[in-house]
């Protein structure tokens, strides 16, 4: 016997209710796109400092919302590659650094390695030489932002449904996006047949390292692949892939024009707004480069003739998710220009970097997918989510 009214009771569980996320399904599920931007977003942010403790806050927002928002699907388990990707671009930017030297000048000598002499016209490079810290933090710093990039991306790549990222393509883009879609979706089946396969041959007693297993698992991990697109070459056959409509010749001369036209425009504005002095002509550039593209691709849609099952529905969630990744983008470039050295911390000489606070909060506000985005279901096997009201109902 409790002393809560039912009405009540009932009206905060509405409530309740009301503000959490629905349970992802088939109509509800955000578009791939929604993904890919909000993703490009914190990209994008990436790209504007070299602040370890702000590349550090995006890979954290972007390994949380990850973790919250991630299906079982195969593609969804490529997150952790792209981590070890990054570890490696940090690694293999160090050892450059260590073995090549680098133009940061600096004092403080950690070690001096034998160096190598090398003819008059290679002036200007060595091998070996001593190893200073400040290039050490230098190649750090370079490679902590290539890796946080990548992750960025990675993260798109987990999230994002391959197969609904194709029909979101305009129809210009179909055949090239069915080549990019098999080939993102290729490796991660492939993994998924490598650990089947590694699983498989470690219950029957066998090894799973060395040469010898590493071929003994490799044949067939190609022949199911194989297999794979020979099923998936007669689906589309059966259904009629590739057939085009007639269009004038003036009309195709100017689907190229515009389409070439528009996609030089969005390299040279996206070229401006990742360079530190190209942000004034970037956003013009790539506004531009964007209309000539669009109507390119609209006018090169005409000799597609599929149809779309079931298009993808851009609700308020959807928005809210691409938007949220449009803000930091917005928000670190802004940041950029009014504070530079919050975002580059310098090097010669050595400093601590420091946290800016206004650049880590919009980088917080990435983490709304995780709030706003449906709920995937829970794997297979996973125990019950408790009840989303905080209470249990009574007999």
């Amino acid at each position: 016997m409790t002393g809560t009214t039912p009405g009540r009771t009932d009206a905060s569980a509405d409530r309740i209710r009301a503000w959490r996320a629905p349970a992802a399904s088939r109509s509800n599920a955000l578009p791939a796109g929604a993904w890919w931007l909000w993703a490009l977003g914190l990209a994008t942010a990436a790209s504007r400092t070299t602040n370890p403790l702000l590349l550090g806050l995006l890979v954290g927002v972007a390994g949380y919302v990850v973790a919250a928002r991630r299906t079982d699907a195969p593609w969804a388990r490529s997150y952790g590659a792209f981590i070890k990707i990054g570890l490696f671009v940090i690694g293999v930017r160090l050892v450059f650094s260590v073995f090549l030297g680098s133009p940061i000048p600096g004092t403080h000598v950690v070690l001096t390695l034998p160096e190598a002499p090398l003819p008059e016209w290679a002036q200007g490079v060595r091998i070996g030489g001593r190893v200073t810290a400040e290039q050490l933090v230098f190649a750090l710093y370079d490679g902590a932002k290539l890796a946080a990039l990548l992750i960025c991306v990675g993260a798109a790549n987990s999230l994002a449904n391959p197969a609904r990222l194709l029909k979101s393509l305009p129809g210009a883009l179909y055949e090239a996006g069915v080549a990019v879609v098999v080939a993102m979706t290729f490796a991660p089946n492939m993994v998924a047949d490598v650990m089947r396969l590694r699983t498989a041959r470690r219950l029957r007693g066998r090894p799973t390292g060395g040469v010898r297993a590493v071929l003994q698992i490799g044949l067939p991990v190609l022949e199911g692949a194989l297999e794979r697109s020979v099923a998936v070459a007669a689906s589309m056959d059966a259904r009629g892939y590739g057939r085009t409509a007639q269009v004038p010749a003036v009309v195709r001369h100017t689907t190229n024009v515009l389409t070439l036209g528009g996609l030089l425009g969005v390299c040279a504005g996206t070229y401006g707004l990742l360079a530190a002095q190209g942000a004034v002509y970037g956003v013009p550039l790539l506004i531009a480069g964007l209309v000539a593209a669009m109507a390119g691709l609209r006018l090169g849609g005409a000799r597609s003739v599929r149809t779309r099952y079931r298009p993808d529905h851009w609700g308020a969630r959807a928005w809210l998710v691409a938007g949220s990744g449009a803000a930091v983008a917005v928000a670190m470039i802004w940041a950029g220009g009014a504070d530079p050295a919050a975002l580059h911390p310098g090097v010669v000489p050595l400093t601590a970097p420091v946290l800016p606070l206004w650049p880590a909060a919009a980088v917080l506000t990435g983490l709304l997918p995780a709030v706003v985005a449906p709920v995937p279901p829970p794997p297979a096997g996973s125990p019950v989510p408790p009840s989303p009201t905080g209470f249990e109902e009574q007999v």
